[in-house]
């Protein structure tokens, strides 16, 4: 047996009922690699459903839908910018040769890491297919910013609930990946994906004055507003063309989302001529601000917040500021200061 599929790995995973060319296809009856290989399919699960598709019929169908598999929260969370004849511009040019090849087949998860800026670290445990390995997955293609904000190696503080033994999947559940079968255009449409309250009942929570707290402010402040516990990654160059630089920084704005809602924002340094190299306007570009709201993954129970409001309804302290603004940014990200 070769190093990859191993004995063990055939009588364990039930996976290998089939043959390596139910997958792969092939040829098995040849002798020489270069034979055997001929249509040979690298990646069967970039289609899941002619592949994993096979024995997961549903399960495939939505994910085909997904915004982990479509990546379509990357185009249509730029397309506001362009014109129509820069829209299609984007998604031929742009979209279709960058973005798209950051989506995630099934095998991306579950057989071998994701491949990032063409590095990976490779299969996940042989050839066996495993249900999760999310330091080996997930962290590959959110490890800019998500992953190492909740483990701490960021330089942050962990978030509570890592340092509890929860992982990503104890509130981003197989269904959320998977899909529903409908295809959204931006995460921020999924109506079943995590919330606090989920597991947080704000009725029920802590003392009197916490519970008058959280009811005073649940709908004009977010939860990570009050309860990011340190400073996360504010993203300063990348899409710049000149290497990605970033800064800590907790910001308190306007959700660009949410009108009337407080929230925690992340700087997203798109400027006016990201896309000239391909040769795309970005005529509109003022329609969309620099800031996005953000949830950071390094939650605690207790923060400078929490513990003290004057750290905001006196001192503002992470507010969102003027002056502070990229220089030639979206006149749209003004509607976000406090």
């Amino acid at each position: 047996m070769g190093f990859v599929v191993t004995e063990d790995v055939l009588e364990s995973d039930p996976h290998f009922y089939l043959g390596c060319t139910d997958c792969h296809a092939g040829d098995a009856s040849k002798e020489k690699q270069e034979d055997a290989h001929k249509g040979l399919i690298a990646r069967p699960s970039d289609d899941p459903e002619a592949s994993c598709g096979q024995c997961h019929e549903e399960t495939a169908k939505t994910y085909t839908l997904s915004l982990h598999y479509t990546a379509a929260g990357m185009k249509h969370g730029v397309m506001p910018r362009f014109d129509d004849k820069g829209a299609e511009l984007f998604k031929d040019k742009v979209f279709e040769q960058s973005c798209r090849s950051c989506h995630a087949s099934c095998g991306d998860c579950h057989v071998k890491s994701p491949d990032v800026s063409g590095i990976s670290t490779g299969l996940l445990d042989g050839h066996r297919f495993v249900k999760k390995a999310e330091d080996k997955t997930c962290a590959m293609c959110h490890g800019g910013r998500v992953y190492p904000e909740f483990t701490g190696e960021y330089g942050g503080t962990p978030d509570v609930h890592y340092r509890k033994g929860m992982t990503c999947i104890d509130c981003h559940t197989g269904d959320q990946f998977h899909g529903d079968g409908t295809a959204y255009t931006s995460r921020k449409q999924v109506a079943d994906k995590p919330s606090c309250t989920d597991c947080h009942d704000l009725a029920k929570l802590g003392k009197d004055a916490t519970k008058e707290t959280h009811a005073t402010h649940a709908d004009t402040v977010s939860c990570s507003a009050c309860h990011t516990a340190s400073a996360y990654r504010q993203c300063n160059s990348c899409h710049l063309g000149g290497g990605a630089v970033s800064n800590p920084a907790i910001v308190l704005g306007h959700s660009p989302r949410t009108p009337g809602q407080l929230t925690t924002l992340r700087l997203i340094p798109t400027q006016r001529e990201t896309f000239k190299p391909a040769g795309i306007s970005m005529t509109n570009f003022d329609s969309l601000p620099n800031y996005w709201d953000t949830v950071p993954h390094n939650i605690a129970k207790r923060t400078d917040r929490t513990r003290d409001c004057n750290t905001c309804h006196q001192e503002g302290l992470y507010y969102l500021e003027e002056a502070k603004l990229p220089k030639g940014g979206s006149t749209k990200n003004l509607e976000l200061v406090p």
